[in-house]
């Protein structure tokens, strides 16, 4: 059977990802970001499409799973569903229903804060007038493995009117960036993630204050600066 042409952009991106490593890559092949990116130069997220092949039975190891790769390679292990063809590429639907149970222990995970801008229950935003109210949302994640899930996180009431239901998350691409930072970045971000919580150093503090001046009081300041390093 004679498939479709990776090349035909008529097709949706995922599609032609996978006719691409079914057509060029082949089984148990390796390929790089950088030839796939090269490949699909007119599409932004090609990453994101491929690691979507995943939840489709299409099996592509990363460095994570085979110790042998490198970072910037993956090996096409083995075909899956033929997304191409209408109605393989469907994404399973979540589940609506949350038991008061269940919100309960989402606000708890959360301790209580709005996962988007970081207020607490009851406590007033900026105008000093509206009390927070804390709801759960659901929020799509593409999670590593390329898989879609709808995790539930807290959300003010705010937030979620500003269009909090329509955020995901890229957990694949987030911890790409983890993975490329130094041991030292990495340790600090651990402690702020045990502590849910980052403590501003002093120069953070500084930095908060001088963003806030108006022109003439930053360029005082930088002048200062640099006179004391003379």
């Amino acid at each position: 059977m004679t498939l479709p042409s990776w090349q035909d952009k008529n097709m949706g991106s995922k599609a032609r990802a996978a006719l691409w490593l079914v057509d060029v890559v082949k089984e148990g092949n390796l390929f790089t970001k950088g030839e796939l990116r090269t490949a699909f130069s007119d599409v932004a997220q090609i990453d994101r499409r491929v690691r979507e092949l995943r939840a489709h039975g299409w099996k592509i190891n990363t460095s994570r799973e085979d110790v042998s790769l490198k970072q910037e390679e993956q090996r096409f292990v083995a075909r899956g569903a033929d997304v191409w063809i209408p109605g393989q590429a469907t994404v399973p639907k979540h589940k609506n229903s949350l038991t008061t149970t269940q919100r309960a222990k989402v606000l708890q995970a959360d301790n209580h804060l709005c996962r988007t801008c970081g207020v607490g229950a009851g406590e007033p935003y900026e105008d000093g007038i509206e009390l927070a109210m804390l709801n759960v949302a659901r929020r799509k994640v593409l999670l590593d493995d390329g898989k879609t899930d709808y995790q539930f996180v807290t959300e003010c009431k705010k937030c979620v009117s500003g269009g909090g239901t329509d955020r995901e998350v890229d957990l694949g691409a987030l911890l790409e960036l983890v993975e490329n930072l130094s041991h030292m970045e990495r340790r600090a971000l651990a402690g702020w993630a045990a502590a849910d919580r980052r403590s501003l150093s002093p120069l953070d503090k500084l930095w908060g204050i001088y963003r806030t001046l108006p022109a003439a009081s930053r360029e005082a300041v930088a002048e200062a600066i640099d006179d004391m390093d003379k």
